[in-house]
């Protein structure tokens, strides 16, 4: 998930409200009212991107590959 708006440069935090397009580029609310809710590099629609409480990489490791982790160095 991108950080920062394409248009503006606005910083985009993981439970902020942002619109993304199938590609993903990435828009802030304001922008995205600015541009009729289009993608202005593919032409698709801009929707509301999924909210995430964490970054995937802050989520505590489990499964076979945790396991392998502390095994093998």
């Amino acid at each position: 998930m991108k950080a920062t708006c394409e248009r503006c440069s606005a910083q985009l935090g993981l439970a902020d409200e942002a619109f993304i397009c199938s590609y993903e580029c990435t828009f802030c609310p304001e922008c995205t009212e600015a541009l009729r809710r289009e993608c202005p590099n593919c032409q698709g629609n801009l929707v509301l991107r999924p909210l995430r409480r964490s970054s995937p990489t802050a989520v505590a490791k489990s499964g076979f590959k945790a396991k392998l982790e502390t095994i093998l160095p």
